[in-house]
């Protein structure tokens, strides 16, 4: 497992003093809005179900997943947050070699080492913006050595980039005979969703959609996670499942989200809404700084994203490392990308917090790097 999983807020916290609540985290990709009204009274009332094991196979969650997404039961299982079947599917699914969409999460390739796959990375470049290249991906999956599976983070974590699903599904389908792994985990941040989601074409024999609760949700605490799949290939995985995984607070949370669609469903428009609107208000304090206008060359270059989060290039004399102390400082947590293969110490990611939380990140970074 990797040591740099983004940021620290503890130690920054220790490093001035401080609570932990005292420290505004940019770096981790949650939503700036969550939980969901009524969630933490919820998990307060029904905290006695602690006392008692959670259901082994989490089967209450698995079915109002499915019945919120109107699919087939036999087509999910609910799990420990999404890294749990990260972790679990290279050798559920008896991988010979895994290609990876990079830049991405690290753990794509730490999953892929704890069973001793071997992985190689088609990387997309910083000139076509990340933007992933999939006649590249295609062409790789047509040469030798052969690959039998690919990951592919939709849209992406650190870049915020989104393949469009009937693109995607052409690869898909183009290459019946390799397992595609999409996590979209950060979809539900995304304006129609719903509609962008793979999770419907997932009785494909060679398609596992990922899922996460924790990040649109706000409770990364409680470790939620879907996987969607072929019934086949939900047999595979469950061979691998560790009974009890998900806790009793986890499992009743989820499914009194997902029970609740009347509370949900705006809470979802809201976040939407809201994240679209930040990211433009956020971008904008750089596009229209006469500062930042008169500069020919500006040393701190924002990439386009769909998301709740933004990858930004340090052009100038300033590292990753600097520019991440020089804004903890001010209490305020970002992530540095160099642990990120294809990235460097040029690169740094925030995550979209409050209106102010945001303006304050934005006139910090305009004076220590702008």
């Amino acid at each position: 497992m990797i040591t740099g999983h983004g940021g620290n807020v503890q130690a920054l916290a220790a490093a001035h003093n401080c609570a932990i609540d005292d420290i505004i985290d940019m770096s981790s990709n949650i939503n700036p809005l969550g939980p969901p009204e009524g969630l933490e009274e919820f998990i307060a009332r029904n905290v006695s179900s602690i006392r008692t094991l959670p259901q082994p196979d989490a089967a209450h969650m698995t079915q109002a997943f499915s019945q919120y997404y109107d699919i087939p039961e036999e087509r999910v299982a609910g799990g420990n947050g999404t890294t749990f079947f990260i972790y679990s599917l290279p050798g559920a699914l008896s991988s010979k070699r895994v290609l990876i969409a990079g830049p991405t999460y690290a753990d794509y390739r730490d999953a892929c080492l704890m069973h001793q796959v071997p992985s190689e990375f088609t990387m997309a470049p910083s000139s076509y913006l990340f933007q992933p290249d999939l006649d590249a991906i295609s062409q790789r999956l047509s040469k030798e050595p052969a690959m039998d599976t690919v990951m592919i983070c939709n849209p992406n974590n650190p870049t915020g980039n989104l393949i469009p699903r009937d693109d995607l599904m052409e690869l898909v389908r183009r290459h019946h005979g390799v397992f595609f792994i999409i996590d979209e985990s950060y979809l539900p941040f995304l304006p129609d969703a719903e509609k962008l989601s793979l999770v419907p074409l997932t009785s494909l024999p060679n398609l596992i959609v990922l899922a996460s609760m924790s990040k649109i949700f706000r409770i990364p605490g409680l470790r939620t996670g879907f996987l969607c799949a072929a019934p086949s290939v939900v047999e595979k995985i469950m061979a691998f499942y560790q009974p009890w995984s998900v806790n009793s607070l986890a499992q009743d949370a989820i499914v009194h989200i997902l029970k609740n669609p009347g509370i949900i469903d705006p809470f979802l428009e809201r976040t939407r809404l809201f994240i679209k609107n930040e990211r433009e208000i956020f971008l904008g304090e750089f596009e229209n700084n006469e500062k930042c206008r008169q500069r020919d060359n500006l040393p701190l270059k924002w990439y386009p994203s769909h998301t709740c989060f933004l990858l930004a290039r340090l052009t100038g004399s300033m590292n990753s490392r600097e520019a991440v102390r020089e804004v903890g400082k001010e209490r305020i947590l970002i992530r540095d990308c160099a642990n990120f293969q294809g990235l460097s110490d040029q690169f740094i990611r925030i995550s979209l917090r409050s209106r102010k939380d945001n303006l304050l990140l934005a006139d910090i970074l305009k004076k220590i790097i702008v």
